[in-house]
């Protein structure tokens, strides 16, 4: 009687088992690591933006009327995308205060909706 090489039922399960389990704890920590990567990048991403921004306002003293000047006048290299929602048109432009320089673009949020893992909403960083 000759006899099969191969592996049981019962020695499938238990490997199959042994993955679920180590998923099981990987894959939160991977998606946790993901968001906290994706808030990373938006508050560097806000920060060099609003550097550019102080940057214009300082060498022609006015704020600039968008994004786009901004990118003309190579204050920066390309119109960013927002890390959250993955689009450079979700940026909410804020106006300058009363009695500031004339110009449209003082300040900028993100438009992407939630908030970060710290519980404070994106559109108020």
């Amino acid at each position: 009687m000759t006899r099969r090489k191969g592996f049981t039922l019962i020695e499938l399960l238990v490997v199959m088992a042994i993955i679920a389990t180590l998923l099981a704890i990987a894959a939160p920590r991977y998606f946790n690591s993901l968001d906290r990567a994706r808030d990373a990048s938006l508050r560097e991403t806000l920060f060099v933006i609003r550097d550019a921004i102080d940057k214009y306002h300082y060498d022609i003293g006015r704020y600039p009327g968008d994004l786009e000047e901004l990118v003309d006048k190579r204050y920066l290299r390309k119109l960013p995308q927002d890390p959250i929602t993955e689009s450079s048109e979700t940026w909410v432009l804020v106006p300058p205060p009363d009695g500031a320089a004339v110009g449209d673009l003082y300040d900028i949020r993100s438009g992407a909706p939630g908030g970060g893992a710290d519980g404070i909403p994106y559109s108020e960083w």
